[in-house]
């Protein structure tokens, strides 16, 4: 199967299963490196302010 021909099987992204994995895997850890920076910064404003008391 030539590379267009795969390209053109399917996909709504136009991404090869490959470059789709690597896209994922990407995102994923972009997502959970964003997601512990935002606990920590929460944990630290709590500390310095409660805003449920």
């Amino acid at each position: 199967m030539s590379n267009d021909a795969e390209r053109s099987s399917g996909s709504l992204s136009g991404m090869t299963n490959n470059e789709a994995k690597e896209f994922h895997s990407i995102f994923m850890s972009s997502f959970l490196a964003f997601t512990a920076i935002a606990i920590v910064a929460h944990v630290l404003v709590w500390m310095w302010r409660p805003w449920i008391m």
